[in-house]
């Protein structure tokens, strides 16, 4: 950290000045935050204890809600406190860790969603195959495979972005430590680290993509090919809570880092950050709960035996 002496901390600018307005905001994001890892804490407790959700499905979808529980936490407690505070600042070392969290929990996201969408491929396209190839050994290995990949992906922009000198001003205009304008404040030519994190998520957005897009025209030709609607509305399901969820990940990050990062862009970057980071993994849970109509069965049932059985204790009780 030799080259980042001159700067011990950076402050982060936030939403607002406005003090009523900042405690409204401090609500709003806390009542969002709490509900994103209650709702993904409850899809990962269910997966885990409903013997009916043992499925690859259900597996990925389990480290998914990890993964946003995480992706959230890195960036929305840490605002809540500054809020709370008054005191907008984060030390030169926790920045750097929170931009490197950030990318490599997103990237691994990505790289999740990609092989959710090849699940549902082998399970629609090829059925016969799909217990033999979507086995516990494999699943656990592709999962693996993403969280490598998502930390490894940004390994060489974060060292880069470490050991740029940051000498002054040390104000960033943003509620949390961001590549872009963190790299405005560097006291050093970065147009080679720009291009780098640009190629990176360009990679990583538009390479996940074409595996969505492909996998998904497969699904989609199968499906139109099942001769009763039943089959064709029942398949169609258990693909709906996942296009949803790859439509607001993939649409928010492409507006948001696909784009020219200029300063007068920074305040809309905001709005689109605080949906990328705290509204999709908030809605995420109600999407795969509310649109999947086996988690909805499969959970009903669960309950339904549940009370059943304990009903059926209280009588023994009783009679006892």
């Amino acid at each position: 950290m030799e080259n980042n002496s001159r700067v011990s901390e950076f402050t982060l600018v936030g939403f607002t000045d406005n003090q009523q307005l900042e405690i409204l905001l401090f609500i709003v994001l806390f009542i969002a935050y709490l509900s994103t890892v209650l709702g993904n804490t409850l899809i990962i407790v269910l997966t885990i204890v409903n013997q009916r959700l043992r499925s690859p499905m259900y597996f990925f979808l389990r480290h998914f809600a990890v993964l946003e529980i995480g992706f959230t936490s890195v960036m929305i407690p840490k605002a809540l406190v500054n809020i709370a505070m008054g005191h907008k600042a984060i030390s030169v070392y926790g920045c750097f860790v929170q931009i490197f969290v950030y990318f490599a929990l997103g990237s691994t996201e990505f790289f999740l969603l990609a092989i959710m969408s090849i699940d549902r491929y082998v399970a629609i396209c090829n059925p016969l195959h799909y217990s033999s190839t979507m086995t516990g050994w494999n699943c656990s290995l592709l999962v693996l495979c993403c969280w490598g990949g998502g930390t490894l992906l940004f390994m060489g922009p974060a060292v880069g972005l470490f050991q740029m000198p940051f000498c002054g001003p040390s104000t960033i205009n943003h509620f949390f430590c961001d590549n872009g304008p963190l790299i405005r404040l560097a006291c050093a030519d970065t147009t080679l680290l720009e291009y780098t994190y640009f190629l990176t998520a360009m990679i990583l957005l538009l390479g996940t993509l074409a595996i969505h897009v492909i996998s998904y025209a497969k699904i989609i030709s199968t499906i139109l090919g099942i001769p009763s609607a039943k089959g064709r509305q029942k398949a169609f399901s258990t693909c709906a809570a996942h296009i949803t969820v790859i439509s607001i990940t993939y649409g928010s990050c492409i507006v948001l880092y696909l784009r020219l990062n200029k300063p007068s862009e920074v305040d809309y970057s905001k709005v689109v950050a605080v949906f990328n980071t705290v509204v999709s993994p908030l809605l995420n849970p109600f999407i795969y709960c509310l649109r999947n109509e086996q988690f909805l069965e499969k959970h009903l049932q669960t309950m339904y035996h549940s009370l059943k059985d304990s009903m059926r204790v209280g009588r023994t009780t009783v009679r006892t």
